[in-house]
């Protein structure tokens, strides 16, 4: 294992040991998996938490927000937290027990063998010590062949990722109530899961598990469809320092059309970082699995300041991939004319 992962086990010991001598006992927090016939991937973090303190529940199967008011925190408070390690967890999917085992982060991800009913489903997850907690999960019809992917920062919510001063004010600092969404794109996703009944929608990004739950709540405050969070774990990894976010983004996209090899996807990102990339590798090496890829572009000084020159549609990028279709435009509006027109809408 990597020294720093080493490091990061100790001083995370040294701090559970604390913090549960204080009374802090384990909590669960479920995240919103999917599945399809006979199998679903189940996803979960097992963190300390004060006494009668725990996380906002997520929203239900229809999207609807929590019952229960969400507190209003600045986004360094979701990186203040501890994961449990090693912890014996069980999920109850159906008619399916299964024991497993959290890794070192506290996370719990797993493929359990089970049929459950296409749509909107619930798991349970329950651990010693803590409420059993409900994770709600979209198992995907085998006669839909139409999904969605998108990525989240400057995609459907404007983080200036590109800028690290103006992403860190943003991710760390301000109120999660004051980050905006990217005009259009709510409507357009409403309009394409309209369009396409069943169609699945799976949010994929390079962001750190410990902002699931804002989020959530963030999909839900802006009426984007309910849908899975594919996200990583930012601390030291068992081979290297940190883990590549890049690389997040390829094996999960590998993985799907593995899992839903009759699904074609519609890829939606942004050119600020290496969406244009990723998704060109992916269409070229599983041209069967994309329905088309469209690219939310940044303005002319938002490219610059991402460190890169603007990619327009004549690019050599957007073509020979093995994509159908590739559509630019700068917001939910313009993508939504082009879809129009290439018959996705």
């Amino acid at each position: 294992m990597h020294r720093a992962a080493r490091a990061e086990d100790a001083v995370r010991g040294v701090i559970e040991r604390r913090m549960r001598r204080r009374g802090w006992r384990a909590g669960i927090v479920p995240y919103t998996g999917y599945g399809g016939p006979g199998w679903v991937r189940v996803m979960g973090r097992v963190l300390l938490s004060r006494p009668g303190e725990g996380e906002t529940p997520p929203p239900g199967p229809d999207g609807a927000p929590p019952t229960t008011k969400p507190k209003i925190v600045r986004g360094w408070r979701s990186f203040g937290t501890v994961a449990v390690n090693d912890a014996e967890v069980e999920v109850i999917a159906g008619d399916r027990r299964q024991l497993l085992r959290t890794d070192r982060g506290g996370f719990v991800d797993a493929r359990v063998d089970v049929d459950l009913p296409p749509g909107w489903q619930t798991v349970t997850i329950r651990v010693d010590g803590a409420e059993s907690a409900e994770a709600p999960v979209r198992i995907v019809d085998p006669s839909v062949t139409f999904g969605i992917v998108s990525d989240i920062d400057d995609t459907v919510m404007v983080t200036a990722l590109p800028r690290p001063l103006l992403a860190a004010w943003n991710t760390f600092v301000l109120d999660e109530h004051a980050r905006a969404a990217v005009p259009g794109m709510a409507v357009l996703y409403e309009r394409l899961v309209n369009a396409h009944p069943g169609a699945p929608v799976l949010y994929l990004s390079t962001g750190a598990w410990n902002v699931a739950p804002t989020l959530t709540r963030f999909l839900s405050r802006h009426l984007y469809p309910a849908g899975p969070l594919l996200l990583t774990d930012w601390g030291p990894q068992k081979d290297r320092w940190f883990r590549s976010g890049q690389e997040h983004k390829r094996a999960t996209l590998r993985r799907l059309a593995a899992e839903f090899p009759t699904v074609k996807w519609l890829l939606i990102g942004d050119d600020g970082q290496h969406d244009p990339e990723i998704y060109a590798d992916f269409a070229r090496s599983y041209p069967d699995n994309v329905a088309a890829v469209a690219i939310r572009r940044l303005s002319p000084a938002q490219a610059v300041l991402a460190g890169a020159l603007p990619i327009h549609d004549n690019s050599p990028r957007s073509r020979d991939t093995g994509a159908q279709r590739w559509l630019w435009a700068p917001d939910g509006a313009g993508l939504s004319r082009l879809m129009r027109e290439a018959g996705l809408l």
